[in-house]
């Protein structure tokens, strides 16, 4: 059984700054993309930052220079350091890691619980 644990959210005034952190647990073999997804009331969900294997990342627009994605292979965990933020950050945001259970399995997804992030003006 995998997991996926965020922590780090929070409530903040525009111009502050947020780590989020997320740790896969459980029967991993290994880990490949991470990324952080967010849903604002009303609106779907969007991906936010993904960070492959390799650590190549890509990030949506809007959050371009203000949020950074990192990982550490050896704790299974993604972070997403968030600059500058904006009430438009306002969301849940989500984990999400592509991972294999063991060495003939396919890749499959797993969310986190989600966290919540508020900013105000």
């Amino acid at each position: 059984q995998v997991q996926l644990v965020e922590c780090g959210g929070g409530s903040v005034q525009a111009g502050g700054s947020l780590r989020l952190s997320c740790t896969a647990s459980g029967s991993i073999f290994s880990v490949h993309d991470m990324a952080w997804y967010r849903q604002a009331p009303g609106k779907e969900r969007e991906l936010v930052a993904r960070i492959t294997g390799g650590l190549a990342t890509n990030y949506v627009d809007s959050v371009a220079g203000r949020f950074t994605i990192s990982r550490d292979n050896g704790k299974n965990t993604v972070y997403l350091e968030m600059n500058s933020l904006k009430p438009e950050d306002t969301a849940v945001y989500y984990c999400n890691a592509a991972l294999k259970v063991a060495f003939r399995s396919a890749i499959d997804y797993y969310w986190g619980q989600g966290t919540q992030v508020t900013v105000s003006s």
